[in-house]
């Protein structure tokens, strides 16, 4: 008989994103002590603000809130919420029992979402620049991939079908500058991200008023006092109960846009090692199929494929959320945003640190990319070749059809018959190139372009001064396990 474990034994369900994929630094960010910290900084923050603008709080209060900023009584707070059915209240009463001398003036004037809304954009803020470090450390990363193979050529693909070479550093020039145009999005709602601070109950600030006896400029002082100790410089113009709803499907986009990008490079990471010309870090043990041991899966890519597809799916989420507020501010997206907004973060970082292990560790194989290449050159000769021809006198549109037709057969006898592409020999034989010099062998770099000058030109214009600007930061490097 099988013995199954009783119900008690079970465990809970546990997120992967905290078990197994996030970083430490972003799952802490979004945990309940940092986050509960933060609200009891908003309830300081106001008492500091309210204090300095004439209301009667006095040192020895502010002092009391101060002592019990970071000792969080959450399993008191866990109770109350079970009795109270409200999580803000929950936290003022357990904050008030270790400061009973201040608990008169814990959330004075002040709604829920003066703690639950200016707690989110500093989480948020917090994110964001993590978000924005890590990208920076794989751009930089990717850059310098791109720099070190900038001149080996490659076979370039259109359709995925073969097309004009390219460079193995030009193809990384490509996957980077999405995560620049990323960066640049991120940094972009870093600058334009607002404190909520003190709006009152419906955007009025009419609790604020009566508070200050009437007082306008007292409420307006309040306003950026309490916003400065968020460290913003710039509060939101107007609101209803909450921040703009906007804002965070506005965060999601650029989220998305990150996930976009490095689905694109994962992907391709794929393909090429599927072609076994680039490869992701292999470690020495690591196995990459129980039944098959010699098996190289690309596994790291394959995770940020699934991450980021994720990521994108949420994206919907914020959207419909800031199309539904009803009037002032409607409650369903509370249980919403605590899933969607953490979760795309965790998400994201998980992805940008196995992409940043990966463009550090690229493994390519220089004559594999030289021998596919070689295989299709033929085919890419044959646009100078006609070229030539056209300036020894030739018709174009002739030339042009007669090596269509030679390809077609080329074509059939290197697929269907496995015989090597013997296209230039064709061509040779074919009177109507009988007045071209043909090359005794075709170099590869010919066909390139600009290819290695453009990479050179891209890092110095676009990637310098993204490195200048993050050069005080970490190289935030982050042991990855797969």
């Amino acid at each position: 008989m099988t013995q199954t474990a009783s119900p008690s034994a079970d465990t809970p369900y546990q997120n992967p994103l905290i078990e197994r994929y996030a970083s430490r630094e972003m799952a802490t960010l979004w945990g309940p002590q940092r986050r509960f910290r933060t609200w009891r900084d908003m309830w300081i923050a106001l008492a500091e603000s309210e204090q300095e603008l004439g209301i009667d709080i006095s040192d020895a209060q502010l002092d009391e809130l101060r002592k019990f900023r970071t000792e969080l009584n959450l399993d008191v707070a866990k109770e109350y919420e079970r009795i109270r059915r409200h999580d803000v209240m929950a936290h003022v009463e357990a904050y008030g029992d270790q400061c009973p001398n201040a608990k008169g003036i814990i959330h004075l004037g002040a709604t829920s979402c003066f703690i639950t809304d200016n707690a989110d954009v500093i989480l948020i803020r917090d994110a964001m620049q993590l978000v924005a470090r890590r990208l920076a450390a794989t751009i930089d990363a990717m850059a310098t991939f791109a720099a070190q193979q900038r001149a080996l050529p490659c076979l370039g693909f259109t359709h995925l079908q073969p097309a004009q070479p390219t460079t193995i550093g030009k193809r990384c020039t490509l996957w980077t500058y999405d995560l620049v145009l990323d960066l640049q999005e991120v940094e972009h709602r870093l600058k334009t991200l607002c404190a909520r601070s003190a709006k009152g109950t419906t955007g009025t600030q009419a609790s604020f008023l009566q508070l200050f006896g009437g007082d306008h400029d007292k409420v307006r002082k309040l306003e950026r006092r309490v916003a400065e100790k968020m460290g913003f410089e710039q509060v939101y113009s107007v609101t209803g109960q909450t921040y703009p709803r906007k804002v965070d499907a506005q965060l999601l986009d650029a989220l998305s846009g990150i996930a976009q990008s490095l689905h694109k490079i994962a992907t391709d990471v794929r393909l090429l090692a599927s072609r076994k010309e680039v490869e992701e870090p292999i470690e020495k043990h690591q196995i990459g199929s129980s039944a098959m041991p010699y098996k190289r899966n690309p596994m790291r890519s394959e995770r940020i494929c699934a991450l980021t597809r994720y990521v994108i799916s949420l994206q919907s989420s914020p959207a419909m959320t800031a199309a539904t507020q009803w009037m002032e501010r409607t409650l369903d997206d509370s249980a919403n945003r605590r899933l969607v907004i953490p979760q795309a973060f965790l998400a994201i970082d998980a992805s940008l640190v196995l992409m940043q292990n990966i463009a550090s560790g690229f493994v390519v194989y220089p004559k594999t990319v030289t021998h596919n290449l070689a295989k299709e050159l033929p085919y890419m000769e044959t646009e100078n070749i006609m070229m030539r021809a056209v300036e020894a006198g030739g018709d174009r549109q002739d030339l042009h059809e007669r090596i269509r037709v030679h390809s077609r057969e080329v074509a059939e006898r290197v697929n269907a018959e496995g015989l090597p592409n013997d296209m230039i020999e064709r061509l040779k034989n074919d009177p109507a190139f009988s007045a071209v010099e043909f090359s005794n062998e075709i170099n590869p770099l010919d066909f390139v372009g600009r290819a290695p000058e453009q990479v050179d030109e891209f890092i110095a214009e676009q990637i310098e001064p993204i490195r200048k600007r993050y050069s005080d930061g970490d190289s935030l490097s982050v042991e990855v396990t797969v």
